[in-house]
C-alpha cells in the first residue's frame, strides 16, 4: 500500500510539464528575431501515446498472426513545428500564440501549485490531529 498514493507523483509530473513548457516559450520567444528558427512546442498527449504504445509487449505464438510493429519511444514531448512560417526570414515563432500559450502556462501552473500546497496543508492537519 502506497503511503500517498499516487497524488503526489501526478503534481509533481504536472509541475514538470508546466516547467518544460515555460522553457519552450522561452526559447520560442528569445528567438522570435532569428532566421529560419522554427518554433516548438510541448506536446504532452503524443508523448503520452507513444509511451503507452510502447508498454505493449506482444508474443506470436503462430507464424499466421499479425506482428507488432513498435516506434522508438520519444525522449520528450518537445516538437518543432515545421510546417509554418510566418516572417520572410523563416522563421516561425507567433509572438501573439507565444504570449498566450505564457499566460495559459502560467495559470496552469498556479493551480497546479495551489493544489499541491492543500494536500501538503491537508497532510499537516492530519498529523496535528486537526487542531
Amino acid at each position: 500500500m502506497k503511503l500517498f498514493s499516487n497524488t503526489f507523483q501526478t503534481l509533481e509530473n504536472a509541475l514538470n510539464y508546466s516547467g518544460t513548457k515555460q522553457k519552450v516559450i522561452s526559447q520560442n520567444i528569445a528567438n522570435a528575431d532569428t532566421p529560419n528558427y522554427k518554433a516548438k512546442d510541448v506536446q504532452f498527449t503524443a508523448s503520452f501515446q507513444n509511451e503507452l504504445q510502447a508498454s505493449i509487449h506482444a508474443f506470436r505464438t503462430e507464424s499466421r498472426h499479425y506482428d507488432f510493429q513498435m516506434k522508438p519511444p520519444i525522449q520528450s514531448g518537445i516538437v518543432t513545428k515545421n510546417s509554418l512560417q510566418y516572417n520572410n526570414n523563416g522563421n516561425s515563432v507567433d509572438m501573439d500564440q507565444e504570449m498566450s500559450d505564457l499566460a495559459t502556462n502560467q495559470i496552469y501552473y498556479n493551480a497546479v501549485a495551489d493544489r499541491l500546497n492543500g494536500k501538503f496543508q491537508s497532510m499537516q492537519n492530519v498529523i496535528r490531529g486537526g487542531k
